[in-house]
């Protein structure tokens, strides 16, 4: 009456298991090579994060004098993201907490071009100071300030 078929189970290789090693171990000896390496660029993140605040005050320059347009924004949001990402690799993980403040302030198109300058400034500000003072975390009383209150000032603009 019923016509029951035998089920075939068919095994897909594993791409990225058999991309990235089969064994599934962590590789301490590359791990520790990129670390080396890391370590002997050391010397020129002073230069690159100061080349990066000079995009980022570039990107601010830009936006008082062609106002918050689609584009002035997104070079702005585009730097700060940047420095998002390379705050703690440049030994300077403050920064990437108040980038990514200033990110999330600017982060949704649609609202953008209204963000309050004064408070994109004051993260721009604030930035500059912690890589000119060596304010590099937020455990120092005036970058622990700053975060907190930059942080809290986006929340409370966020939320209308």
């Amino acid at each position: 009456m019923t016509n029951k078929s035998a089920a075939e189970v068919i095994q897909v290789p594993n791409m990225l298991k058999l991309k990235v090693g089969g064994r599934g171990g962590i590789d301490m000896a590359a791990i520790a090579k990129a670390e080396a390496a890391l370590k002997s660029l050391s010397g020129n993140f002073a230069e690159w994060l100061n080349d990066e605040i000079v995009k980022l005050e570039a990107a601010r320059q830009e936006v008082r004098a062609e106002g918050l347009t689609a584009e002035t924004v997104e070079t702005l949001y585009l730097r700060a993201h940047d420095l998002k990402g390379l705050g703690a690799t440049y030994d300077f993980p403050l920064i990437t907490r108040l980038a990514a403040s200033l990110c999330r302030l600017i982060d949704e198109p649609a609202t953008r071009l209204s963000a309050p300058m004064f408070l994109v400034d004051a993260h721009i500000d604030a930035i500059k100071a912690c890589v000119r003072d060596g304010i590099k975390v937020d455990t120092h009383p005036v970058g622990k300030v700053l975060a907190v209150e930059l942080e809290g000032r986006v929340a409370q603009y966020l939320a209308g």
